[in-house]
């Protein structure tokens, strides 16, 4: 019966205060809707990361002293490599060919001969694919096989993990800001909602109602508030990439879609999570401040 009571009337509280409920709502709505954007922006754009990170390749250049068994068995030892998705040797001929299809331009015919090495091109695992990584890797490929010249793009991987961590640091900065704001809202009405019933409040306590019977209602209370500003939130953001970008920018959303389809369910679970952390808070401070006189 009790339990039943504690529902009834978490329910039953937003319908007694209105205007609060629907300024918490909108406002709040407003909040989860730029996080989800952002989120979304976030996610795309760390996607990228690791498509980009996925394609940095080093080089190895092999010698004129490395036999082609040499350069065969190290091929297959670099493989085993922690980090290393691929290894594939190139041999002179096909590095004349590689040439040609990126110049146009046969090199045997331009010099007579053929000058270019032979290499081993290494791709990573994304996660791998960063300057710390490739430095502990470019020992043991010397390990494995001295005679050789490394080369990768190091300015570029450093870019990369710098653009990363700041990314990082205000995407993480953002979303504290917007979570914070939002629960401070519906902990401040939820406060309001007790304020005004604090003679209730008080007729409960000296009946011998325990904190839990107490607070349960407002606490249902602001998890409602949370609940439909997450709902109708991801249907805001649902309509804005789905629709409105999908129609304008196809080439965009395909970026974005993957990343879309993971922050749908996430708004709303996060508004609902908001919504009962800010009104716990405000029930749990009010009931404190209660006991206190």
């Amino acid at each position: 019966m009790s339990l039943l009571f504690v529902v009834k009337e978490g329910f039953s509280s937003i319908g007694r205060a209105k205007l609060p409920a629907a300024i918490t709502v909108t406002i709040s709505f407003f909040a989860l809707v730029l996080l989800g954007l952002f989120s979304t922006v976030s996610l795309s754009f760390f996607d990228v990361i690791q498509e980009l990170r996925s394609r940095v390749e080093l080089e190895v250049f092999l010698g004129e002293s490395v036999a082609e068994s040499q350069a065969m068995d190290a091929v297959r030892q670099i493989k085993m490599l922690q980090g290393v998705q691929d290894a594939t040797y190139v041999s002179k001929d096909a590095a004349a060919r590689i040439f040609a299809h990126d110049f146009g331009e046969n090199i045997v015919t331009i010099l007579g001969s053929n000058p270019l090495p032979r290499s081993i091109k290494l791709k990573f695992l994304p996660d791998y694919a960063h300057a710390e990584s490739m430095a502990r890797i470019v020992p043991k490929i010397h390990d494995i096989i001295p005679d050789v010249d490394i080369r990768y793009n190091q300015a570029f991987l450093g870019q990369i993990e710098q653009n990363a961590r700041l990314f990082t640091i205000l995407t993480g900065g953002i979303g504290v800001l917007i979570s914070a704001g939002t629960v401070v809202l519906i902990g401040y009405t939820i406060r309001l909602a007790m304020y005004s019933r604090q003679e209730k409040i008080r007729t409960m306590r000296l009946v011998g109602a325990t904190g839990w019977f107490i607070g349960a209602p407002y606490i249902i209370e602001g998890a409602l508030q949370g609940l439909l500003s997450g709902l109708l939130a991801a249907g805001a953001v649902y309509l804005l990439f789905d629709q409105l970008l999908f129609m304008y920018e196809p080439e965009v959303y395909k970026v974005m879609q993957p990343s879309a389809l993971m922050i749908y369910p996430s708004i709303v679970v996060l508004g609902l999570l908001l919504g009962i952390f800010g009104s716990a808070l405000s029930v749990s401070k009010y009931l404190r401040v209660v006991s206190k006189r």
